[in-house]
């Protein structure tokens, strides 16, 4: 087997020896370009991550159940379910939402990262990539990721001076308490654990209703006008959600504290 290097289809000398990388994690490679597989492979080893790959979507999904990934590499074009859809359902499953994914595709459509972010994508690459861009946004996505899981333990998330208080089931700004529903509450807490993170529509409708019951996108909507308008009620400023036209909406990153 040729060694894979920088480039598919290109080789370089031979290189010093390095010492062994301390154990990353696991990546699922879901990609039916072998050229492409064993770039990403062999890249992503040398660096510590153990990698299972699969070129089928359907198979995607059982690997995904089976493997527990830290994080999957998802071509938008491959066979059997396209990568959207397989996207669409890892995060409809309950044991498999919380695996972080990168969608990888050849296309630069601005449709398609919008697609790919609605169906709950964490980042998306465009191919041709370099193996240090595409090392560089898998550790980006598991920081944000992390940041986010510390966030859910803590029973008191404070960002500037808003205040979510998970055991009190109670939010302030300014030390002024905000009436808000339990919908609206963890629409609010999903947003605000991960500053700067853009959730789609389609993914805060899994985060806060599990797709339980008849909604849809506009719900989200709906919903975050009503916050807007409670905080607004009770005399202080609104929380910092920002929308983002076409795909949904982030909180704007500023200095956080959680304890």
């Amino acid at each position: 087997m040729r060694e894979p290097d920088r480039q598919v289809g290109k080789r370089q000398g031979s290189e010093p020896l390095r010492p062994v990388p301390r154990r990353q994690g696991r990546v699922l490679v879901v990609e039916d370009e072998p050229d492409v597989t064993e770039l990403i492979r062999y890249n992503l080893a040398r660096e510590g991550w153990d990698v299972v790959a699969t070129a089928s979507g359907a198979d995607a999904l059982k690997r995904a159940r089976e493997a527990q990934p830290d994080i999957i590499l998802l071509d938008v074009i491959v066979p059997g379910l396209n990568g959207w859809e397989v996207c669409r359902r890892l995060k409809q499953d309950p044991a498999t939402r919380g695996i972080a994914v990168i969608m990888v595709t050849g296309r630069v459509e601005e449709g398609d990262k919008v697609l790919g972010l609605e169906m709950g994508a964490d980042d998306y690459v465009t191919k041709p990539f370099s193996p240090r861009e595409l090392i560089a946004r898998v550790r980006a996505v598991l920081r944000r990721g992390k940041a986010a899981e510390t966030a859910d333990r803590k029973q008191l998330v404070k960002i500037g001076d808003l205040e979510i208080d998970r055991y009190r089931f109670e939010v302030r700004m300014s030390g002024v308490v905000v009436e808000l529903t339990p919908k609206e509450f963890e629409l609010l807490a999903a947003l605000a654990g991960t500053p700067g993170r853009v959730f789609g529509r389609d993914e805060l409708l899994d985060l806060v209703w599990g797709r339980d019951g008849f909604v849809e996108p506009r719900t989200v909507d709906v919903h975050v006008a009503r916050l807007r308008g409670k905080f607004t009620a009770a005399g202080v400023s609104p929380p910092a959600i920002e929308t983002v036209r076409g795909i949904g909406y982030r909180f704007r990153e500023q200095e956080r504290e959680a304890r």
